[in-house]
């Protein structure tokens, strides 16, 4: 229980690796990955965790190297934060940055099919901030995947 059978160093690279190669693809994924979970999406990330698990433990199942595991992870999350927040440049790489998806009243599908989003999340954006489609100034697809609308003034 308490004897690794790999070393902490070697853990900590595991993690690293597995942590950036998982930012990665949920970068590439789309917004929508990480802003509103569908059922599917919820599926995916559990098969996610599940399918790196080994990788992050190399088999050792310890109680030291499931902490230095978790403890690497945290540490990785802490400095992209601290680092993000630093820099727009870093910030926008990793988070993203809003797309313009409608405007004037008029969505534009394009850009909704590009970043699966469905017409009904849009009209459902819509009803969140009870605005009409003709009374919609801008609409954009926030970098953490929510939907913001600006409605017309006056």
């Amino acid at each position: 229980m308490f004897d690794m059978a790999l070393p902490w160093w070697e853990l900590m690279v595991r993690a690293s690796l597995v942590y950036l190669a998982l930012l990665v693809m949920v970068r590439i994924s789309g917004k929508r990955t990480v802003g509103q979970f569908t059922p599917f999406d919820l599926l995916v990330v559990i098969l996610l965790g599940e399918s790196v698990s080994a990788s992050l433990s190399g088999g050792d199942n310890s109680l030291p190297a499931g902490l230095v595991a978790a403890g690497t992870l945290i540490l990785l999350n802490l400095v992209v934060a601290f680092a993000t927040a630093r820099s727009n440049r870093l910030q926008t790489a990793i988070e993203g940055q809003p797309i313009l998806i409608g405007r004037h009243g008029q969505v534009f599908k394009d850009k909704l099919l590009a970043n699966h989003i469905s017409i009904l999340d849009f009209n459902q954006a819509l009803r969140e901030v009870d605005c009409e489609i003709q009374d919609m100034r801008c609409a954009f697809l926030e970098a953490d995947g929510k939907i913001s609308i600006l409605k017309e003034s006056g």
